[in-house]
């Protein structure tokens, strides 16, 4: 392997918009060698050229680069605080009509558990989630609403009885839940945010950024919160100095913008 690892961050940054300089490093260069390794690739160079001329290895690699690892409910300890504390907070201070942004969604697993927790205690077509990703090809996945049983392990019965349709080997989630979600593509480092969300669901994501890339998401996130409004994160992540980007600790991994 040669040493432009420089040169290909520029390129892959050229051919795919990706900024690796925000991932890191370490982490991220490791991941890419082992790719490059599995297509008997011996140079950064040569790497880039098989991207260029195979559409279908270019698609695995930007999968591959941004780390789509989801399931429904994860963590359902913390899904619990959500539907018993954060969900009936945020309907008395603000209502039904929520606007709540489910950010680096994968493959659609986190913003259909949101619509399903929330379906217990608003009426369903009031209902209404941004789900945002980098990766087009599991935006398209998470569309089309088919998940393995292994996938919806975690999900309450009540909700696989109610929601899921089962379909072969796999399981598709209902029309019901699928059209109170709207897919859009969305690079995290580089878009503009949604305005006045009064709930943002990031969650085990941001542990492959830099610090300094970290920081700026979540002073990005508090501006797109409403006062009062929360940011929920994942259990592998924590803001150590949250009153930083004006926040205050609501509970163990959720966050408030206080007014």
């Amino acid at each position: 392997m040669d040493n432009s690892y420089e040169i290909f961050k520029k390129q892959v940054k050229e051919l795919t918009t990706i900024d690796l300089n925000a991932y890191k490093e370490k982490q991220m260069k490791r991941r890419i060698d082992t790719l490059i390794g599995k297509h008997n690739m011996q140079t950064y160079s040569d790497f880039i050229s098989l991207l260029k001329r195979d559409n279908k290895i270019y698609q695995e690699f930007v999968n591959y680069l941004t780390i789509n690892v989801s399931e429904f409910f994860r963590n359902i300890e913390q899904w619990h605080v959500l539907e018993n504390e954060i969900f009936p907070s945020l309907i008395k201070t603000f209502g039904s009509k929520l606007k709540i942004w489910s950010a680096a969604c994968s493959t659609g697993d986190e913003p259909y558990s949101l619509v399903m927790a929330l379906s217990s205690q608003i009426p369903i077509n009031q209902i209404n989630i941004i789900a945002t990703d980098i990766d087009g090809q599991v935006l398209e996945k998470a569309q089309a609403g088919i998940f393995t049983e292994k996938s919806i392990l975690s999900v309450p019965e009540q909700y696989k009885k109610k929601f899921f349709i089962k379909d072969g080997n796999n399981f598709r989630i209902s029309d019901e839940i699928k059209k109170q979600v709207t897919f859009k593509k969305h690079d995290l480092l580089k878009d503009s945010y949604p305005d006045n969300c009064h709930l943002i669901v990031c969650r085990n994501v941001l542990i492959y950024f830099t610090e300094e890339a970290k920081n700026d998401i979540y002073h990005k996130f508090n501006k797109a919160l409403i006062n009062n409004g929360i940011l929920f994160i994942g259990s592998t992540e924590q803001i150590v100095q949250y009153r930083e980007f004006n926040f205050q600790r609501h509970s163990a991994f959720f966050y408030e913008k206080p007014k």
